[in-house]
Formats: structure tokens, C-alpha cells, sequence
């Protein structure tokens, strides 16, 4: 079964950078359209950025210029570069493949990224 494990998050201050990791056991992250998604209290899971298969990327407008997404297929880890942060960047922060995450139900426990001076 597949399973996905956040992990990078923290406390910083507003302007400092922050990298997370998603790992996963069960699948491949290379033959998968990938996401990462944010939830803050009160707030609607939010998908801020993907990768295709391709590599191709897109970001939402809220963090476009400021995170990097990105894959290394040999350690099957996928990474979120995260710079400039703001504190509006405070949520949980989740990774998942596009498709299951509309069609299925399933999470990791995400981790956590607080910003505050």
C-alpha cells in the first residue's frame, strides 16, 4: 500500500526559506502527475504546485516566484522549495498524486510549516 511521508516543516520567520520532502513507499513518483497541497485552520486544502511526469510545473498564483517544486527520480523523493516565506504560507502541508487526490480519500499526516517573527 502506498504511503507518504512529509516531512522538512518547522518554525521561521517571515523572509526565511524552508525546503520539504515527500517520500513514499508503493509507487513511483516519476510515473505520477504530483502535488503539493497546504491546509491552514478554517482554510480549503489549497494545491499550490505540481509536477507531471514530464516535469513540467505550475504554481498557484499565491506562491508562484517564491516555491520550487521539484523530483529526484533516483531517491524517489519530491521536494518543495520554499523561499521568501510569508506568514499566509502557515499551514499543514501535504503531498499527493493528482489524481488520487481528487478521487480517493487518502493523506499522509503532512508537516507542518509555521511562519512567524
Amino acid at each position: 500500500q502506498v504511503h507518504f511521508v512529509e516531512s522538512g516543516g518547522g518554525l521561521v520567520q517571515p523572509g526565511e526559506s524552508l525546503r520539504l520532502s515527500c517520500a513514499a513507499s508503493g509507487m513511483t513518483f516519476s510515473i505520477h502527475d504530483m502535488g503539493w497541497y497546504r491546509q491552514a485552520p478554517g482554510n480549503e486544502r489549497e494545491l499550490v504546485a505540481t509536477i507531471s511526469r514530464a516535469g513540467r510545473t505550475t504554481y498557484s498564483d499565491s506562491v508562484k516566484g517564491r516555491f520550487t517544486i521539484s523530483r529526484n527520480s533516483a531517491k524517489n523523493t519530491m521536494y518543495l522549495q520554499m523561499s521568501s516565506l510569508k506568514p499566509e504560507d502557515t499551514a499543514v502541508y501535504f503531498c499527493n498524486t493528482l489524481l488520487w487526490a481528487s478521487t480517493t480519500d487518502y493523506w499522509g499526516q503532512g508537516t507542518q510549516v509555521t511562519v512567524s517573527s
